[in-house]
Protein backbone atom coordinates (compact mmCIF):
# COMPACT_ATOMS: atom_id res chain seq x y z
CA UNK A 1 0.00 0.00 0.00
CA UNK A 2 1.31 3.49 -1.00
CA UNK A 3 0.62 6.21 0.86
CA UNK A 4 -1.78 7.76 -1.76
CA UNK A 5 -4.10 5.07 -0.13
CA UNK A 6 -3.99 6.28 2.98
CA UNK A 7 -5.99 9.34 2.59
CA UNK A 8 -3.85 11.89 2.66
CA UNK A 9 -3.47 16.09 0.68
CA UNK A 10 -1.44 16.26 -2.16
CA UNK A 11 0.70 18.61 -0.53
CA UNK A 12 1.28 15.76 2.51
CA UNK A 13 1.94 13.17 -0.45
CA UNK A 14 4.21 16.02 -2.08
CA UNK A 15 6.40 16.24 1.16
CA UNK A 16 6.60 12.68 1.85
CA UNK A 17 7.62 12.02 -1.62
CA UNK A 18 10.69 14.65 -1.40
CA UNK A 19 11.63 13.16 2.28
CA UNK A 20 12.31 9.94 0.00
CA UNK A 21 9.14 7.64 0.92
CA UNK A 22 6.90 6.04 -0.93
CA UNK A 23 5.67 3.40 1.17
CA UNK A 24 4.58 3.10 4.60
CA UNK A 25 5.92 1.35 7.56
CA UNK A 26 3.72 -0.66 9.21
CA UNK A 27 2.86 1.43 12.22
CA UNK A 28 2.00 4.21 9.52
CA UNK A 29 0.04 1.91 7.72
CA UNK A 30 -2.16 1.03 10.59
CA UNK A 31 -2.18 4.24 12.99
CA UNK A 32 -2.99 6.82 10.03
CA UNK A 33 -6.50 5.16 9.03
CA UNK A 34 -7.34 5.32 12.77
CA UNK A 35 -6.19 8.75 13.58
CA UNK A 36 -7.94 9.80 10.59
CA UNK A 37 -11.10 8.28 12.13
CA UNK A 38 -11.01 10.68 14.80
CA UNK A 39 -10.17 7.90 17.41
CA UNK A 40 -7.66 7.61 20.39
CA UNK A 41 -4.95 5.84 19.86
CA UNK A 42 -2.21 3.58 22.05
CA UNK A 43 0.58 2.50 19.83
CA UNK A 44 3.90 0.42 20.37
CA UNK A 45 6.27 0.22 17.72
CA UNK A 46 10.35 -0.56 18.17
CA UNK A 47 12.65 2.69 17.83
CA UNK A 48 13.11 3.70 14.34
CA UNK A 49 10.25 2.09 12.47
CA UNK A 50 8.58 5.62 12.03
CA UNK A 51 6.32 6.42 14.49
CA UNK A 52 6.52 9.94 14.10
CA UNK A 53 4.81 10.45 11.17
CA UNK A 54 2.51 8.10 12.14
CA UNK A 55 1.00 10.34 14.02
CA UNK A 56 2.43 13.89 12.23
CA UNK A 57 0.84 13.09 8.94
CA UNK A 58 -2.87 12.15 9.62
CA UNK A 59 -2.94 15.51 12.23
CA UNK A 60 -1.46 17.61 9.49
CA UNK A 61 -4.35 16.40 7.62
CA UNK A 62 -6.88 17.31 10.36
CA UNK A 63 -5.53 20.88 10.92
CA UNK A 64 -5.27 21.49 7.34
CA UNK A 65 -9.33 21.59 6.29
CA UNK A 66 -9.54 23.36 9.93
CA UNK A 67 -9.47 26.93 11.40
CA UNK A 68 -6.09 28.53 12.16
CA UNK A 69 -4.88 29.03 15.53
CA UNK A 70 -5.71 31.84 16.94
CA UNK A 71 -3.56 34.59 19.37
CA UNK A 72 -1.70 32.16 21.60
CA UNK A 73 -4.21 29.36 20.96
CA UNK A 74 -2.81 25.60 20.62
CA UNK A 75 -4.22 22.83 18.50
CA UNK A 76 -2.35 20.41 18.82
CA UNK A 77 0.58 20.25 21.87
CA UNK A 78 2.84 17.16 21.66
CA UNK A 79 4.51 16.38 24.68
CA UNK A 80 8.00 14.80 24.75
CA UNK A 81 10.37 13.81 27.24
CA UNK A 82 13.73 16.00 26.27
CA UNK A 83 14.78 18.96 24.14
CA UNK A 84 15.99 17.06 21.94
CA UNK A 85 13.13 14.73 20.84
CA UNK A 86 11.19 17.93 20.88
CA UNK A 87 13.03 19.24 18.12
CA UNK A 88 13.19 16.04 16.20
CA UNK A 89 9.54 16.11 16.30
CA UNK A 90 8.93 19.54 15.72
CA UNK A 91 11.32 19.40 12.22
CA UNK A 92 9.24 16.62 11.23
CA UNK A 93 6.20 18.72 11.25
CA UNK A 94 8.01 21.27 9.53
CA UNK A 95 9.00 18.72 6.50
CA UNK A 96 5.64 17.41 6.08
CA UNK A 97 3.97 20.45 6.64
CA UNK A 98 5.39 22.53 4.34
CA UNK A 99 2.97 22.66 1.40
CA UNK A 100 0.05 23.72 4.34
CA UNK A 101 -0.37 27.25 5.81
CA UNK A 102 -0.09 25.96 9.54
CA UNK A 103 2.39 27.21 11.79
CA UNK A 104 4.70 24.42 14.03
CA UNK A 105 6.22 25.77 17.30
CA UNK A 106 8.61 24.57 19.68
CA UNK A 107 9.26 25.37 23.27
CA UNK A 108 11.60 23.74 25.89
CA UNK A 109 13.66 24.50 28.87
CA UNK A 110 17.26 25.69 28.67
CA UNK A 111 17.07 28.44 26.46
CA UNK A 112 15.45 32.16 26.88
CA UNK A 113 11.36 32.14 27.46
CA UNK A 114 10.99 35.71 25.75
CA UNK A 115 11.43 34.52 22.40
CA UNK A 116 9.44 31.32 22.47
CA UNK A 117 6.27 33.67 24.02
CA UNK A 118 7.19 36.01 21.08
CA UNK A 119 6.49 32.98 18.28
CA UNK A 120 3.48 31.87 20.41
CA UNK A 121 1.32 35.30 20.24
CA UNK A 122 0.28 34.53 16.48
CA UNK A 123 -0.78 31.31 17.74
CA UNK A 124 0.38 27.67 17.16
CA UNK A 125 -1.00 24.75 14.97
CA UNK A 126 1.34 22.63 16.04
CA UNK A 127 3.11 22.99 19.19
CA UNK A 128 5.80 20.63 20.46
CA UNK A 129 7.00 20.81 24.10
CA UNK A 130 8.44 19.20 27.42
CA UNK A 131 6.42 19.83 30.27
CA UNK A 132 8.44 21.95 32.37
CA UNK A 133 8.44 24.85 29.98
CA UNK A 134 4.76 24.05 28.95
CA UNK A 135 4.19 24.98 32.50
CA UNK A 136 6.20 27.70 32.48
CA UNK A 137 4.49 29.40 29.60
CA UNK A 138 1.29 28.67 31.12
CA UNK A 139 1.76 30.34 33.80
CA UNK A 140 2.80 33.52 31.48
CA UNK A 141 -0.24 33.40 30.14
CA UNK A 142 1.51 32.68 26.85
CA UNK A 143 -0.60 29.64 25.68
CA UNK A 144 -4.48 29.09 25.56
CA UNK A 145 -6.28 25.66 24.97
CA UNK A 146 -9.82 26.45 23.70
CA UNK A 147 -8.93 25.59 20.17
CA UNK A 148 -6.77 22.44 21.10
CA UNK A 149 -7.82 19.26 18.94
CA UNK A 150 -5.06 16.44 19.71
CA UNK A 151 -2.77 15.23 22.30
CA UNK A 152 -0.09 13.88 21.64
CA UNK A 153 2.48 11.52 24.12
CA UNK A 154 5.35 10.75 22.31
CA UNK A 155 7.72 8.12 24.20
CA UNK A 156 4.23 7.58 26.36
CA UNK A 157 6.49 4.95 28.40
CA UNK A 158 8.85 7.82 29.63
CA UNK A 159 6.12 10.68 29.85
CA UNK A 160 4.02 8.84 32.37
CA UNK A 161 6.37 7.43 34.76
CA UNK A 162 7.39 9.06 37.93
CA UNK A 163 9.83 11.61 37.28
CA UNK A 164 6.90 13.16 35.07
CA UNK A 165 3.41 12.35 36.02
CA UNK A 166 3.31 15.20 38.64
CA UNK A 167 3.74 17.45 36.04
CA UNK A 168 1.34 15.58 33.36
CA UNK A 169 -1.21 15.57 35.65
CA UNK A 170 -0.86 19.27 35.95
CA UNK A 171 -1.08 19.86 32.02
CA UNK A 172 -4.12 17.64 32.06
CA UNK A 173 -6.17 19.83 33.95
CA UNK A 174 -5.44 22.75 32.10
CA UNK A 175 -6.47 21.00 29.12
CA UNK A 176 -10.23 20.76 27.63
CA UNK A 177 -11.52 17.33 28.28
CA UNK A 178 -13.08 16.98 24.33
CA UNK A 179 -9.92 16.40 22.29
CA UNK A 180 -8.18 13.32 20.77
CA UNK A 181 -5.59 11.77 22.59
CA UNK A 182 -2.48 9.67 20.84
CA UNK A 183 -0.15 7.79 22.43
CA UNK A 184 2.95 6.13 21.01
CA UNK A 185 5.79 4.17 22.51
CA UNK A 186 8.31 1.32 21.71
CA UNK A 187 7.88 0.34 25.20
CA UNK A 188 4.95 -0.32 27.68
CA UNK A 189 5.19 -1.48 30.76
CA UNK A 190 2.30 -3.22 32.73
CA UNK A 191 1.67 -0.63 35.03
CA UNK A 192 2.65 2.69 32.47
CA UNK A 193 -0.09 0.98 30.51
CA UNK A 194 -2.74 0.67 33.31
CA UNK A 195 -2.09 4.14 33.79
CA UNK A 196 -2.38 5.18 29.95
CA UNK A 197 -5.49 3.59 29.60
CA UNK A 198 -7.07 6.01 32.02
CA UNK A 199 -6.21 8.91 29.92
CA UNK A 200 -7.70 7.69 26.60
CA UNK A 201 -11.47 6.88 25.50
CA UNK A 202 -11.82 3.72 24.18
CA UNK A 203 -8.37 3.52 22.65
CA UNK A 204 -7.37 1.48 19.25
CA UNK A 205 -4.41 -0.46 20.39
CA UNK A 206 -1.85 -1.07 17.71
CA UNK A 207 1.20 -3.37 17.91
CA UNK A 208 3.09 -3.90 14.82
CA UNK A 209 5.26 -6.37 16.57
CA UNK A 210 5.26 -8.34 20.04
CA UNK A 211 5.47 -6.18 22.86
CA UNK A 212 8.74 -4.82 24.13
CA UNK A 213 10.29 -6.80 21.50
CA UNK A 214 13.86 -5.48 20.21
CA UNK A 215 14.95 -4.78 16.31
CA UNK A 216 16.05 -7.88 14.43
CA UNK A 217 18.56 -5.93 12.50
CA UNK A 218 20.53 -5.37 15.63
CA UNK A 219 23.11 -7.86 17.02
CA UNK A 220 23.50 -7.75 20.06
CA UNK A 221 25.44 -9.47 22.95
CA UNK A 222 27.40 -9.09 25.83
CA UNK A 223 30.99 -9.20 27.05
CA UNK A 224 31.57 -10.02 30.81
CA UNK A 225 34.27 -8.15 32.84
CA UNK A 226 34.90 -6.79 35.59
CA UNK A 227 33.72 -3.44 36.85
CA UNK A 228 37.15 -2.20 37.16
CA UNK A 229 37.97 -3.17 33.65
CA UNK A 230 34.95 -1.39 32.02
CA UNK A 231 36.60 1.92 30.86
CA UNK A 232 39.67 -0.16 29.47
CA UNK A 233 37.92 -2.79 27.70
CA UNK A 234 35.73 0.39 26.22
CA UNK A 235 38.96 1.78 24.96
CA UNK A 236 40.65 -1.43 23.61
CA UNK A 237 36.84 -2.07 21.48
CA UNK A 238 36.64 1.18 20.50
CA UNK A 239 40.69 1.28 19.17
CA UNK A 240 40.82 -2.50 17.46
CA UNK A 241 37.56 -2.69 15.75
CA UNK A 242 37.97 0.92 14.56
CA UNK A 243 34.58 2.10 15.71
CA UNK A 244 33.93 5.64 13.77
CA UNK A 245 30.74 6.27 15.63
CA UNK A 246 29.86 5.14 18.86
CA UNK A 247 26.84 5.99 21.07
CA UNK A 248 27.65 4.83 24.39
CA UNK A 249 25.15 4.55 27.60
CA UNK A 250 25.96 5.32 31.09
CA UNK A 251 23.39 5.18 33.97
CA UNK A 252 24.52 8.35 35.62
CA UNK A 253 25.42 11.64 34.66
CA UNK A 254 28.35 11.94 36.57
CA UNK A 255 29.10 8.25 35.03
CA UNK A 256 29.21 9.97 31.61
CA UNK A 257 31.03 12.85 32.33
CA UNK A 258 33.96 10.21 33.96
CA UNK A 259 33.65 8.13 30.54
CA UNK A 260 34.21 10.98 27.81
CA UNK A 261 36.85 12.58 29.99
CA UNK A 262 38.73 9.28 29.93
CA UNK A 263 38.23 8.52 26.18
CA UNK A 264 39.95 12.12 25.75
CA UNK A 265 42.74 11.59 27.11
CA UNK A 266 43.46 8.40 25.18
CA UNK A 267 43.37 10.45 22.01
CA UNK A 268 39.50 9.25 21.30
CA UNK A 269 37.23 12.30 20.61
CA UNK A 270 33.91 12.47 22.64
CA UNK A 271 31.46 14.29 24.50
CA UNK A 272 29.00 13.65 27.30
CA UNK A 273 25.21 14.21 26.81
CA UNK A 274 23.19 14.71 29.70
CA UNK A 275 20.26 16.77 31.82
CA UNK A 276 22.72 18.63 33.67
CA UNK A 277 24.41 20.49 30.72
CA UNK A 278 22.94 23.27 29.19
CA UNK A 279 20.88 23.12 25.68
CA UNK A 280 23.69 25.28 23.70
CA UNK A 281 26.41 22.29 25.11
CA UNK A 282 23.77 19.67 23.75
CA UNK A 283 23.05 20.50 20.79
CA UNK A 284 26.56 21.18 19.78
CA UNK A 285 27.77 17.87 21.24
CA UNK A 286 24.83 15.95 19.25
CA UNK A 287 25.21 17.96 16.09
CA UNK A 288 29.45 17.18 16.34
CA UNK A 289 28.38 13.39 17.01
CA UNK A 290 26.29 13.62 13.50
CA UNK A 291 29.06 15.63 11.52
CA UNK A 292 31.76 13.35 12.76
CA UNK A 293 34.31 15.87 14.70
CA UNK A 294 32.75 13.49 17.81
CA UNK A 295 33.62 9.61 17.68
CA UNK A 296 31.63 8.79 20.89
CA UNK A 297 28.65 10.69 22.49
CA UNK A 298 28.44 9.29 26.30
CA UNK A 299 24.65 9.52 27.30
CA UNK A 300 22.10 8.97 29.82
CA UNK A 301 19.09 7.43 28.71
CA UNK A 302 16.48 10.46 29.06
CA UNK A 303 18.95 12.53 27.03
CA UNK A 304 19.48 9.68 24.23
CA UNK A 305 15.57 9.72 23.60
CA UNK A 306 15.26 11.73 20.61
CA UNK A 307 18.57 11.06 19.21
CA UNK A 308 18.20 10.19 15.41
CA UNK A 309 21.41 9.05 13.52
CA UNK A 310 20.84 7.26 10.15
CA UNK A 311 23.07 4.61 10.03
CA UNK A 312 24.31 4.45 13.33
CA UNK A 313 26.49 1.71 13.46
CA UNK A 314 27.11 0.68 17.36
CA UNK A 315 25.66 1.50 20.47
CA UNK A 316 27.59 0.55 23.50
CA UNK A 317 25.55 -0.38 27.24
CA UNK A 318 28.51 1.32 29.52
CA UNK A 319 26.00 0.03 32.35
CA UNK A 320 23.03 -1.68 31.91
CA UNK A 321 19.92 0.30 33.03
CA UNK A 322 18.00 -0.35 35.95
CA UNK A 323 14.58 -0.18 33.91
CA UNK A 324 14.82 -2.99 31.25
CA UNK A 325 12.45 -1.10 28.87
CA UNK A 326 15.06 1.47 28.88
CA UNK A 327 17.40 -1.27 26.79
CA UNK A 328 15.16 -1.86 24.27
CA UNK A 329 14.89 2.27 23.68
CA UNK A 330 18.98 2.61 24.02
CA UNK A 331 19.62 -0.38 21.23
CA UNK A 332 16.50 1.27 19.04
CA UNK A 333 18.74 4.34 18.64
CA UNK A 334 21.13 1.56 15.90
CA UNK A 335 19.36 -0.61 13.28
CA UNK A 336 17.14 2.34 11.97
CA UNK A 337 14.71 2.59 9.12
CA UNK A 338 16.06 -1.01 8.04
CA UNK A 339 19.97 -0.19 8.19
CA UNK A 340 21.53 -3.02 10.81
CA UNK A 341 23.51 -1.94 13.81
CA UNK A 342 25.09 -4.00 16.78
CA UNK A 343 24.34 -3.63 20.15
CA UNK A 344 27.05 -4.30 22.72
CA UNK A 345 26.55 -4.40 26.36
CA UNK A 346 29.76 -4.53 29.23
CA UNK A 347 28.27 -6.89 31.97
CA UNK A 348 29.85 -7.08 35.34
CA UNK A 349 28.67 -9.49 38.19
CA UNK A 350 26.82 -7.07 40.04
CA UNK A 351 24.68 -6.11 37.03
CA UNK A 352 23.31 -10.13 36.91
CA UNK A 353 19.45 -8.79 37.67
CA UNK A 354 19.26 -6.18 35.49
CA UNK A 355 20.62 -8.41 32.57
CA UNK A 356 17.72 -11.20 33.74
CA UNK A 357 15.17 -8.76 33.51
CA UNK A 358 16.12 -7.60 30.34
CA UNK A 359 16.94 -10.76 29.20
CA UNK A 360 13.10 -12.20 30.54
CA UNK A 361 11.71 -8.69 29.00
CA UNK A 362 13.07 -9.35 25.14
CA UNK A 363 12.19 -13.00 25.54
CA UNK A 364 15.86 -13.00 24.33
CA UNK A 365 19.09 -14.60 25.20
CA UNK A 366 22.13 -12.26 24.57
CA UNK A 367 25.38 -14.15 23.87
CA UNK A 368 28.37 -14.25 25.74
CA UNK A 369 31.92 -13.24 24.10
CA UNK A 370 34.93 -12.95 26.55
CA UNK A 371 37.82 -10.48 25.51
CA UNK A 372 40.85 -12.19 25.61
CA UNK A 373 42.60 -9.47 28.55
CA UNK A 374 39.59 -8.89 29.91
CA UNK A 375 38.42 -12.03 31.27
CA UNK A 376 36.48 -11.13 34.51
CA UNK A 377 37.79 -13.26 37.43
CA UNK A 378 33.97 -13.02 38.97
CA UNK A 379 31.74 -14.62 36.79
CA UNK A 380 28.21 -13.75 35.37
CA UNK A 381 26.03 -15.82 36.48
CA UNK A 382 23.71 -17.61 33.24
CA UNK A 383 20.62 -16.82 33.03
CA UNK A 384 18.07 -19.14 35.49
CA UNK A 385 20.97 -19.34 37.62
CA UNK A 386 20.45 -18.18 41.54
CA UNK A 387 21.01 -15.11 41.96
CA UNK A 388 23.91 -14.06 44.50
CA UNK A 389 22.16 -12.71 47.69
CA UNK A 390 23.35 -9.34 48.51
CA UNK A 391 25.09 -9.28 52.13
CA UNK A 392 23.76 -6.45 54.40
CA UNK A 393 26.68 -5.16 56.60
CA UNK A 394 26.13 -5.89 60.10
CA UNK A 395 26.06 -2.19 62.57
CA UNK A 396 28.74 -2.11 65.20
CA UNK A 397 27.23 -2.89 67.80
CA UNK A 398 30.30 -0.85 69.55
CA UNK A 399 28.90 2.58 67.90
CA UNK A 400 25.85 3.95 68.46
CA UNK A 401 25.73 5.80 65.53
CA UNK A 402 25.55 2.49 63.07
CA UNK A 403 22.45 1.17 65.15
CA UNK A 404 19.67 0.98 62.88
CA UNK A 405 17.65 4.24 63.69
CA UNK A 406 13.91 2.67 64.29
CA UNK A 407 15.58 0.88 67.32
CA UNK A 408 17.20 3.82 68.93
CA UNK A 409 14.50 6.67 68.17
CA UNK A 410 16.29 8.98 70.46
CA UNK A 411 19.21 8.90 68.48
CA UNK A 412 19.96 11.71 66.20
CA UNK A 413 16.50 11.71 66.11
CA UNK A 414 14.49 12.82 62.71
CA UNK A 415 11.53 15.26 61.89
CA UNK A 416 8.64 12.51 60.98
CA UNK A 417 8.14 13.27 57.47
CA UNK A 418 12.31 12.40 56.72
CA UNK A 419 12.01 8.45 55.78
CA UNK A 420 9.34 10.16 52.61
CA UNK A 421 11.36 13.07 51.93
CA UNK A 422 14.53 11.11 51.94
CA UNK A 423 13.29 8.18 49.99
CA UNK A 424 10.82 10.65 46.69
CA UNK A 425 12.75 10.35 43.52
CA UNK A 426 13.59 13.68 42.20
CA UNK A 427 11.47 14.91 39.34
CA UNK A 428 13.78 14.13 35.81
CA UNK A 429 15.55 17.11 34.95
CA UNK A 430 15.10 18.12 31.00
Amino acid sequence: MGFSKLGLADGILKAVTNKGYDQPSPIQEQAIPVVLQGKDIMAAAQTGTGKTAGFVLPILQILSKGELAKSNQVRTLILTPTRELAAQVHTSALDYGKQLPLKSVVVFGGVKINPQMQKLRSGADILVATPGRLLDLYSQNALKFEQLEFLVFDEADRMLDMGFIHDIKRILKILPAKRQTLMFSATFSDSIRKLAKTLVSDPVEISVTPRNTTVKSVKQWIHPVDKSKKQALLTHLIQERSWYQVLVFSRTKHGANRIATQLGKKNISAAAIHGNKSQGARTRALADFKAGKVNVLVATDIAARGIDIIQLPVVVNFDLPNVPEDYVHRIGRTGRAGSTGEAISLVSADEAKQLFDIERLTQKKLERIMVDDFIPSHDVPETGAKLPRVQNKKPNNNNNKNKPRRKNPTNNKKPANFWHNKSKKKPAKI
